[in-house]
């Protein structure tokens, strides 16, 4: 369904700014940060991807298959149905436009901050990095091998943030610049009271999804991103490391569960971990897999994992124009 009146009413509270049926930016705290020229994200440590040049984006702002304990979004906006219809997606030549005059309107205020790095600022107008990762599913997207391909043609970098239960649309999909995968538990029993799929044998679904991660590292920048909840998923660490090497992704995030947004009505404060706890889990998977610990971020409460062989792609810079 489109969104209503009322949750539009709502989102906008919450600062996002909408465009068409279902699509929406929203400036991150990072990007704010950065732009104070305070602190960056993460991944532009890990990735080279500029915070002040990130728009963060939806195309599915009203759809998700999964309602994952963990979500700080508002999940009331999120209708689990099985596929978007076609009349409810917006084009990408129909949104991009009205995208980036959103995302320069969240910023407007920046320009006469007195803190703002002017330079930045002004290069901020432009976005070059894409994360389609803001709310919902983005394989839910019916054209999203087609904003990936519009995006790259406007000489632009993707990030795609998938659950991972359509293994078929990921196989069959315009490789982005970045492909994550979320691995939310080591084991059927805790995935399903965490991820709280609507999709029929999801946990299988996702491990197939696991073996497409595998076929194409050499396509695109494969990443699984571990989202650790104290109390609940910090267990058993060896199968982590098994479902890390079914799926032999070139980065393994390992951050801790933030107690923000709509996931404070489901889990409380003792359930976020913190980084050096978050460090202490991640070598304990390492343990049993061929990935060590090649970089964190404390304030993020996050590290990363990589491969010995392939640590010198860590540093690969991502085109900016």
């Amino acid at each position: 369904m489109v969104l209503n009146q009322g949750m539009r009413k709502r989102l906008e509270k919450q600062h996002y700014g909408l465009v068409g049926k279902n699509s929406a930016v929203k400036i991150c705290t990072w990007t704010k940060k950065s732009l104070r020229d305070e602190d960056f994200c993460y991944k532009q440590k890990f990735y080279g991807i500029m915070s002040h040049r990130c728009c963060q984006m939806s195309t599915t702002i009203d759809y998700c298959q999964n309602s994952c304990v963990f979500c700080w979004r508002t999940l009331e906006t999120t209708r689990n149905f099985k596929e978007m219809p076609i009349e409810e997606a917006d084009r990408p030549e129909d949104i991009y436009d009205d995208l980036i005059k959103e995302q320069r309107k969240q910023l407007t205020g920046f320009k006469g901050n007195p803190k703002t790095n002017l330079r930045k600022y002004k290069e901020a107008q432009e976005p070059m990095h894409f994360a389609i990762s803001l709310t919902g599913e983005p394989t839910m997207y019916p054209y999203l091998s087609d904003l990936i391909r519009f995006l790259h043609k406007k000489n632009k970098t993707t990030f795609v943030v998938s659950n991972g239960v359509s293994p078929e649309i990921i196989k069959n999909l315009e490789m982005p610049t970045q492909l994550y995968i979320s691995l939310d538990a080591p084991n059927k029993e805790l995935y399903l009271k965490i991820d709280r799929s609507t999709v029929k044998n999801s946990w299988e679904k996702f491990n197939e999804t696991l073996d497409v991660l595998n076929s194409l590292k050499d396509k695109t920048r494969t990443v699984l991103r571990i989202t650790l909840i104290k109390g609940m998923n910090m267990v058993e660490p060896e199968n982590y490391a098994k479902l890390i090497e079914k799926a032999n992704p070139l980065f393994v995030e390992i951050k801790a569960y933030m107690f923000v947004g709509s996931s404070r009505e489901r889990l409380t404060l003792e359930n976020m971990p913190l980084h050096e706890e978050i460090k202490k889990f991640s070598e304990e998977i390492a343990k049993y897999c061929k990935y060590e610990l090649v970089d964190e971020k404390k304030e993020s409460r996050v590290v990363l994992l990589m491969k010995p062989e392939d640590k010198d792609r860590r540093f690969l810079k991502l085109k900016e124009n």
